[in-house]
């Protein structure tokens, strides 16, 4: 398969995906902080665009890996671990008291840095520091 023909798969996918995340508000976080204030302005709207993409993937997944490859990679890469360990449950932690100071989630920022204003920049160059802050200290832990 041709490099060039899988980036223009990976261009026409993210730009999907950044698309929906724009037609459902995700790249607003004040919609999104609105989803996590279950006690004050509680919008309950992000829940169904969730719903939404996990019932696709549940649906067409098992489709999908029926498949002896995909169409654009020569083998399915697929996680190894799929038992539930410290590092997923307070990494999902982190990660849930970010997204709910930030607004935003990984997907929803990056599609947002269209925007490029400092709210968004400093959001961004935080998530980097810390995705590449963590990788340094993971690696070089005693």
């Amino acid at each position: 398969m041709s490099n060039s023909l899988r980036l223009i798969a990976a261009l026409v996918a993210g730009t999907l995906f950044g698309f929906g995340l724009a037609v459902a508000q995700m790249i607003d976080p004040a919609k999104v902080l609105n989803f996590l204030d279950l006690t004050g302005t509680w919008d309950p709207s992000l829940a169904f665009v969730m719903a939404g993409g996990l019932a696709v993937n549940a649906l067409l997944t098992p489709f999908i890996l029926k498949r002896g490859k995909p169409l654009l990679a020569e083998f399915f890469q697929l996680p190894k671990k799929v038992q539930i360990d410290k590092r997923i449950v307070f990494g999902g932690i982190i990660f849930g008291v970010g997204w709910g100071i930030a607004g935003y989630c990984p997907g929803p920022m990056i599609t947002s840095l269209s925007f490029a204003n400092s709210d968004i920049l400093t959001v961004f160059a935080a998530f980097v520091v810390g995705t590449f802050g963590t990788r340094w200290f993971l690696a070089h832990r005693g």
